[in-house]
């Protein structure tokens, strides 16, 4: 059955995206938790020192892009999985 066939191929191809997408989506969580972290002070060298000086204070611009970038990721990540599921709906089990 060549239709089944290429169905389960595509559901593969989509759960391999949904996978992707949310393997982007943990390492820009820690991103933003390290950009958190470097601007409260509380984030360390390589030697474990704490990075930086308490007298310098620097302002994250980088954070307002992650969140964004982490929306849209999740934005497509349920577009995928509802293409998954009209795909599996569609007839035999994907």
């Amino acid at each position: 059955m060549p239709e089944t066939d290429s169905r389960q191929l595509i559901a593969a191809d989509l759960r391999a995206l949904i996978t992707r997408i949310e393997s982007s989506m943990r390492l820009i969580d820690a991103a933003m938790l390290e950009a958190g972290l470097s601007e409260m002070g509380l984030a360390h060298d390589d030697n474990g020192d704490p990075a930086g000086s308490a007298d310098i204070f620097v302002l994250d611009d980088v954070t307002p892009r992650y969140a964004t970038a982490s929306a849209a990721l999740n934005a497509c990540r349920a577009g995928l999985g509802h293409a998954l599921q009209c795909l599996t709906e569609s007839g035999s089990p994907a």
